[in-house]
Order: structure tokens, then sequence, then C-alpha cells
């Protein structure tokens, strides 16, 4: 699905991906963790062909991401901060996207999903943060592409919505998607994910599950081992 060999990335003098490998398989929910600074989103740039990375090969769904930009239109990404126009109606946004995208779509349904319905007709400059996310979040989901990229899909959910994308994400993956994460939410991460990788330093420190990594670090929850790895890197 996703394969990653020798990945350098520099911005200037900051050596932000330092030779980093990953192979992510078919199938799965799959979160990228590590502090601020550490690559989780130069990393997903570099997949979707937004950054070029200084060294290294990608390969995406059997395409290398040098060959040619076709193998986006099977990637749905959420990105950290999505820059609405500010004038266009909710529903003009999604039409827009549809008649740029092209395919059959479900966005009625997830319309109904996070009850956006009420906001349609409103202009994307006046929603709050939460509902511009929800709007982000039929945006990503509406087209069936078997690879999902969401960069902190929670951030401004209140708790019934972030329940309803927890079942979406679910549903999802039921269905044979693929699904990277980034979140500095622990608890959602703990509870969706079925493996986890840890940057450092744009480098990987752990891939596995979760109790493999309480085991690798003789710690009782997820929180505390995430925080023994940084501890014992800072050391």
């Amino acid at each position: 699905m996703v394969s990653i060999q020798n990945l350098h990335k520099k911005f200037g003098k900051n050596q932000v991906l330092a030779g980093l490998d990953l192979e992510i398989k078919e199938g799965g929910i799959f979160a990228v963790l590590g502090p601020n600074g550490s690559g989780k989103t130069t990393l997903i740039k570099c997949l979707l062909g937004m950054v070029i990375p200084n060294k290294g090969n990608i390969t995406v769904l059997g395409n290398n991401v040098k060959s040619g930009s076709e193998y986006r239109y099977k990637i749905d990404y959420l990105p950290q901060i999505a820059n609405f126009p500010s004038n266009l109606k909710v529903k003009e946004l999604i039409k827009m996207i549809k008649d740029l995208r092209g395919n059959t779509t479900k966005d009625q349904e997830l319309i109904d999903l996070f009850k956006l319905e009420p906001f349609l007709d409103k202009k994307l400059g006046n929603l709050s943060g939460g509902t511009k996310q929800k709007v982000n979040l039929v945006l990503t989901f509406m087209f069936d592409s078997p690879l999902v990229i969401l960069d902190e899909p929670t951030s401004g959910l209140d708790p019934i919505s972030l329940l309803r994308l927890k079942k979406l994400i679910q549903t999802e993956k039921a269905n044979g998607k693929t699904i990277l994460i980034t979140s500095h939410i622990m608890s959602f991460v703990e509870e969706i994910s079925d493996e986890i990788v840890f940057l450092l330093e744009g480098k990987i420190y752990f891939k596995g599950t979760i109790n493999e990594l309480k085991t690798k670090t003789n710690q009782p929850d997820f929180e505390h081992a995430i925080a023994s790895i940084l501890t014992d890197n800072h050391a």
C-alpha cells in the first residue's frame, strides 16, 4: 500500500526527515505519532507529492510518486488546517469538489451523519471551527478511495461528532480501506489504531501495536509508554 525507503527532507538547514523507512500494509488503521517538529505532516505531504524529498523513494498504491500525480485520485486527504474560501456557501464548496473529482460520492450520507443540513446555505467564513471540521470530514470521506489520510481529524469536534467520526473510521476499515492518522489525542489513538508509528527527529523509533509498545517500554499504559520513548531519547 505505502512503501518508503531512505526518505530525507531538509528545509534550509533543518533536517525534518532523516533516512526514514516505512512499510504500511493494505487494510487497517495506522497512527503516526510524535512531538511537534518530528516530521509527521512533512511525511504526509511527501506521500501526497506536496513536498518533494531531497532523497529517497516513495511508492503509494503501486505508483512511484515521482512518476505523476494520477495516484492522488485514489487518496482521500484531510489537512490539519483547511483554508476554505470564506465567501462560498457549504453546499457550493461540496458541489465544486464533486465537480472537480467527477466520481460518485456519498456526500448526503455524510451531511446527515454530521448534522450539517442546517449549515448548507451558510458561508464558510461564518462557521465555527468545529463546523468547518465537519465540512472538511464530508469532503474527505465522500469519495470511495482505498487510502484515507487524516491529519489531526479530531480538531474542534464536540464529543458526539467525535463518536460519529470513530464509527465512520471503523466502518471504512471494515470496507477494506487503509487509514493513516496523525493525532495528539492519545485516547483517540489508543481506541482506534491497529498499529502506531512513532517519529522522533525525522526517524522512526517504533512501529507496532500499542501492546507491543507497552511491553517494549515496560510501561503499564499507552501514555507512559510514549513518555518513556521521549525520556529515553532526551536523557
